[in-house]
């Protein structure tokens, strides 16, 4: 499985990515319906970061155009966020300072294009989107990334998605970062896009509705949303971009640490903050994944309990899941002078291990937890499919688990229980059959 592997250990943003996936590859060519769309063009260079040299890619105005709008962050009074190069992306009307121009410290001769353009509404970037001649898949990308950003800037004001205004997201240049991006995968034509943990970086920026905390509002929302996790640190600055975390969000799964790669190509897209000790680039790997399962990280946590209710020992399975459990078993034990009890065994991510060993002791009063460093478990890739079956003549629908390994080879399905105990109880068939029929039906349709 051709695979893309981005390191989030310094975050990343619209122009980061757009950067690091040209480095690793893909073609600029591939980003001229943008261009032809809007009154901008992409210019690709390089800089020196840390002694590494990145690729860096500028959104600037076209010369044609007359207009540079609200262009120069300093005549506003913007303040550069992270910087990363282009990434208008903060939450929209939240935003007042220009996180898109993070200077790439070289001196461009053509204005950027960052502000240029109408603050759009959601629904008018979605047309506009539509109207750019987009390869199906490629506008299908670009248009979920804004709903990722639109949710998200929804949930943030407590408005409705149709009501979202963007301000800087809106604007020419962060669309051309987000369907560059969605342009620039579909050249690469990988099968798999991951990404370890993002650093979000850390301290205070200034928004439209005062300073607030690193990761911003629109951040910390996103990331509830996705797939990867999220971390502080390593320096006070904003890292990570709501543009960035929507991309990844929509394309990236989250991996603990780089997957193993027969690599094929790699390249590193730069930030416009120069730190002492860290280079600010974004590394992308791309090559073969294999068709393996997934290596997950993962510790144990586990307590002996003799006198828990019943009643609490049933709901461990709800409670521990709700702060963090990935998985959780009871088994029957026995304990000092023969007396019968129970062994938890819980299986956790390493940073939720202290919450979910606090909440195990509240739940069932156990004076200890112990903890047992597993390393990590290999997990298949999990879809959902739904077989809908007609019996004496209504239709029902039962939900199909279906695992499959990296390579998205299909070896097991799986109907859910509670979905065939419903059909089973309105129908004269048992639940084993339900089930049996839920998964013929989506085997016979993969």
């Amino acid at each position: 499985m051709r695979t893309l592997a981005f390191d989030g250990r310094m975050g990343a943003s619209g122009d980061m990515l757009l950067a690091a996936l040209v480095a690793a590859g893909a073609d600029p060519a591939s980003l001229s319906p943008v261009e032809d769309a809007l009154d901008v063009r992409y210019e690709v260079g390089t800089t020196e970061k840390n002694g590494i040299l990145a690729t860096t890619v500028d959104v600037l105005l076209t010369e044609t155009t007359g207009d540079h709008g609200d262009s120069d962050p300093e005549e506003n009074g913007h303040e550069h966020a992270h910087g990363e190069g282009h990434d208008h992306s903060h939450e929209s009307d939240e935003h007042e300072h220009d996180e898109h121009h993070q200077h790439h410290q070289h001196e461009h001769q053509h204005t950027p294009a960052e502000g240029h353009g109408p603050h759009r509404t959601y629904h008018e970037v979605v047309e506009l989107v539509g109207e750019m001649d987009l390869p199906a898949d490629v506008e299908r990308d670009a248009l979920a990334v804004f709903e990722i950003l639109g949710e998200a800037e929804a949930s943030v004001h407590g408005t409705e998605l149709d009501d979202t205004h963007f301000h800087e997201v809106g604007a020419d240049d962060a669309i051309a970062d987000v369907v560059g991006v969605c342009l620039l995968l579909a050249d690469l034509g990988v099968d798999r896009v991951v990404t370890t943990p993002l650093s979000a970086g850390g301290g205070d920026v200034d928004i439209a509705h005062g300073v607030y905390p690193v990761p911003t509002p629109a951040v910390v929302e996103i990331a509830q949303r996705a797939d990867w996790s999220l971390k502080g640190g390593p320096v006070e600055a904003e890292l990570l971009t709501p543009t960035g975390a929507a991309i990844l969000a929509h394309f990236a799964e989250g991996v603990d640490s780089l997957p193993t790669l027969e690599l094929d190509s790699s390249g590193y897209g730069a930030g416009g903050y120069t730190f002492p000790d860290h280079p600010n680039v974004l590394r992308a790997l791309v090559g073969d994944g294999g068709g393996g399962l997934t290596r997950d990280e993962i510790t144990v946590l586990e307590t002996n309990l003799d006198d828990t209710p019943p009643e609490v020992l049933g709901s461990l399975q709800k409670t521990l899941t709700a702060v963090g459990a990935r998985d959780v078993s009871i088994l029957p034990a026995t304990m000092k002078k023969s007396r019968p009890g129970h062994l938890v065994k819980v299986i956790v991510k390493p940073e939720d291990a202290e919450r979910v060993a606090r909440t195990l002791a509240e739940e069932t009063g156990t004076l200890g937890v112990r903890e047992h460093g597993a390393g990590h478990r290999w997990v298949a890739s999990r879809s959902f499919e739904t077989a809908t079956l007609d019996i004496t003549g209504q239709r029902y629908d039962v939900a199909v688990k279906v695992a499959s390994d990296a390579a998205g080879d299909v070896y097991d399905y799986s109907a859910e229980y509670d979905d065939a105990l419903a059909v089973a109880v309105e129908t004269d068939l048992s639940v084993r059959e339900v089930m049996r029929r839920a998964v013929e039906a989506v085997r016979t349709t993969e």
